[in-house]
């Protein structure tokens, strides 16, 4: 059973703009069982509730019931469900009010707000029923808190929008194990722990040092419903390497990419104390499952699309990180490709080194000679990091990246090469996709949508297609594929590309 539990009218709270009746009939809308009335210091009673239920039209089974937002002098806030009449404003503790009312059930009200940090100790106060995780008064990083500790500390905890307004009426609801149908029977429920807010949670896949969870929170029909990733890190280092991802997205949102065709996971919040970055979750599918599932048509489109997103960022020519940063680390990096194969001794070690040291080289001559060709770039740009998604007000297609982690002052062609390459790689063994949505049509809608290009630009794509394919041998040895066809495919893929690259500068 999904209910309402922290709302306010307009008739009993000053600072309310909703009336009841329409306050019901829109948390009905949103999907809710059930509504508990929670106005401050004032306890509607059952004559009141059975007329405005009567005046909104709602059907038998939609439960209308009172609470009361009452505030203590040392928890402030507390929800009080199971009143028999109106605890009026008085001076009052915890302690003093569940002494007098010993059958209530007691949540400790948007306890985070104003970016608070409970105490353990009040979190697990006995006194206390539960305690109210998410709200629209919580700001993301709030939310994020709260829903640590509840997994840490375990307490019962409910949502609670605090309706004072119809727009988001519903957007935080709180799902019961069993039915009720009298506050009796809800206060029942909260205290042997049968409820918990009304949201969902998967586990994404991270790093060794970042784990990662997507969050949604309401219902579907809720106006504001809240998605979001957190991003959780095992140590500061780790932690200050993604801030330093936070920090890019949010310069480049100040050129665009909040709606529109081209977007970013924008940032949303972030919280040092407990090593957590937040950030909004981009609504579709990977561009590589649109793929393998579109139509020729369909597919071609979207290959547009991620062209047009890189062309967009590249115009914008930005250098928000330091211009030495990426060959001060390239190196190091080139060698860890290649050090399983050293490991494992790998046959092709000697030939794959070759191909690293001719990438390195001219990766070094290029951005030494040229600095000037640098701009801010993706730095991870492949399929699995692209989302198309639909605009819900527009009914157009939109395109999306994530990931910025990667993202440093680069030639052009490094996002180029990379999304080419991986393409291949990610579809290598369905030819049906190269038939019906070939990179080829990606690159000549980067060519075409792309302000500037140097003269070594098309040299440079095969130099990244050709780093690329390294950073591909690395995974493949490192899941044990080292001996497979593919290995040998990508690894002659990278010669070709070498080759190619040379062919072209003479």
């Amino acid at each position: 059973m999904i209910a309402e539990l922290h709302c306010h009218t307009s008739e009993y709270s000053a600072c309310s703009h909703v009336n009841a009746v329409e306050l019901i009939k829109r948390a009905h809308y949103t999907g809710a069982q059930a509504i508990v009335i929670t106005d401050h210091h004032y306890q509607w009673n059952d004559d009141d509730l059975a007329k405005i239920k009567h005046d909104a039209g709602l059907p038998d089974y939609f439960n209308v019931l009172s609470g009361e937002e009452f505030k203590t002098n040392d928890f402030g806030d507390v929800l009080i469900y199971g009143l028999k009449e109106t605890l009026k404003k008085q001076d009052l503790s915890l302690e003093e009010v569940r002494k007098q009312f010993p059958h209530t059930a007691i949540i400790w009200a948007h306890p985070y707000r104003h970016n608070k940090i409970p105490e353990k100790e009040k979190l697990l106060n006995p006194l206390l029923d539960g305690i109210e995780i998410f709200s629209s008064n919580y700001m993301t990083s709030e939310s994020a808190r709260a829903l640590k500790d509840y997994h840490e500390l375990k307490f019962t905890a409910i949502a609670g929008t605090d309706t004072h307004a119809l727009s988001y009426t519903g957007t935080y609801l709180t799902i019961f194990d069993h039915t009720f149908s009298t506050i009796e029977e809800m206060v029942e429920e909260i205290k042997k722990g049968r409820c918990r807010p009304f949201f969902k949670e998967i586990p994404r896949s991270g790093t060794t040092d970042t784990k990662i969870t997507e969050i949604t929170i309401g219902p579907k029909t809720a106006s504001e419903r809240k998605k979001m990733i957190i991003k959780t890190y095992e140590d500061m280092d780790s932690w200050k390497s993604g801030e330093r991802s936070f920090h890019i997205v949010s310069e480049i949102l100040k050129y665009g990419f909040k709606e529109g065709s081209f977007r970013v996971s924008r940032p949303l919040d972030k919280d040092e104390k407990n090593l957590s970055l937040i950030e909004e979750r981009v609504e579709g599918e990977t561009l590589y499952k649109k793929l393998l599932a579109a139509e020729k048509k369909d597919a071609e489109k979207y290959l547009k699309l991620a062209a047009g997103w890189l062309a967009e960022l590249h115009n914008l020519e930005l250098r928000i990180t330091p211009a030495d940063e990426y060959l001060s680390i390239e190196k190091e990096r080139l060698e860890y490709y290649l050090s399983g194969m050293y490991e494992t001794k790998h046959p092709h070690t000697e030939r794959v080194q070759l191909i690293s040291d001719e990438v390195w080289s001219n990766e070094k001559a290029i951005i030494e000679a040229h600095p000037e060709y640098l701009v801010q770039s993706h730095g991870d740009f492949h399929l699995k990091n692209l989302f198309i998604g639909e605009d819900k007000k527009t009914n157009e297609k939109f395109i999306g990246a994530i990931d910025f982690n990667s993202s440093y002052q680069l030639l052009k062609a490094f996002d180029v090469g990379s999304f080419i390459a991986q393409h291949r790689n990610m579809f290598i063994d369905k030819p049906e996709i190269a038939e019906k949505a070939p990179f080829e049509i990606f690159y000549r809608e980067y060519i075409d949508k792309v302000n500037y290009l140097n003269h070594d630009f098309e040299a440079q794509v095969e130099l990244y297609k050709a780093r690329t394919y390294l950073s591909i041998i690395y995974y493949l040895v490192k899941v044990g594929k080292g001996t497979s066809e593919n290995f040998w495919s990508i690894m002659v893929a990278a010669e070709r590309s070498l080759a190619q690259m040379s062919y072209q500068r003479t």
